[in-house]
């Protein structure tokens, strides 16, 4: 089974059951190669889960994920990230032990060519990688204006901070679909307008897609060029920031009267 021509994810009749409890239903997404894609619906509507299934947190029980082509179902969560989708959690999970600096560290493992021979006798290879990797992370960092903390243990920042560190950690991954989930949680309104900046510059600047869970109604109709809701595990509705704005079928599901 093909994936569509410009598509770099498509979800085909996906679903997963738990028990007797179907948490996702026939679901069919396709997200373009440069799409800023947004999922919302009620708590237990099923969000996580599909983020879940197409990093194989979870292996769906029916329909396929395909990656780029590739039917990717099956494959462990290190080879899904090391094949270019890179994601954060709903709970952050940075190294506490770590500074941010090394939390980022962490995640260019894979992308390390050097063996434990040039490690060991520090040869020219290693000292050429090693500078390649700090001047990637501090790109980063600079875009999202962390160099000042860089040496900071990651769990002793601002909540906001903790949040685009691991945002960083993600894109530093090199990939090409960045799965965000609920980006915004804990940031005040000052946060939350930057982290829109910030999500449209790294669509921009990277060339990727990006798919993101969000609760904040404001983040996700101010960035998303298309809108997929979920309804217990269903797609209720699909569609531009406009169109879902004014769908029935979501404001009764979810949205409810501000939406009116």
């Amino acid at each position: 089974m093909n994936s569509a021509p410009g598509n770099i994810l498509e979800l085909k009749a996906c679903g997963i059951n738990f028990g007797g409890l179907t948490a996702v239903s026939a679901l069919e997404v396709a997200i373009g190669r440069r799409d800023l894609l947004g999922m919302i619906g009620p708590n237990g509507a099923g969000k996580t889960t599909v983020f879940n299934m197409i990093t194989g947190v979870y292996q769906p029980t029916k329909g396929s994920v395909l990656f780029d082509g590739r039917n990717i179902v099956g494959l462990k969560p290190y080879q899904i990230a090391g094949l270019g989708i890179g994601r954060t959690f709903q709970n952050i999970r940075l190294f506490p032990s770590l500074t941010v600096y090394e939390n980022i560290q962490v995640s260019l493992v894979k992308t390390l060519r050097h063996g434990f021979s040039h490690s060991t006798l520090q040869l020219p290879r290693f000292h050429e990688e090693e500078r390649a990797v700090r001047a990637s992370i501090v790109e980063l960092l600079e875009i999202f204006n962390l160099t000042h903390v860089m040496n900071e243990r990651a769990t002793s920042l601002p909540y906001g901070d903790q949040r685009r560190t691991e945002i960083v950690r993600a894109l530093a991954t090199k990939p090409q679909l960045l799965l965000l989930d609920e980006p915004a949680a804990g940031m005040n309104a000052t946060e939350k307008v930057e982290l829109m900046r910030l999500i449209r510059l790294v669509k921009e600047r990277f060339d990727i897609a990006i798919l993101l869970i969000e609760h904040d109604m404001k983040v996700v109709m101010g960035i998303c060029e298309r809108i997929i809701v979920l309804d217990y595990g269903i797609k209720i509705a699909e569609g531009p920031p406009e169109a879902i704005r004014n769908n029935l079928s979501v404001i009764e599901a979810y949205l409810g009267e501000q939406a009116a």
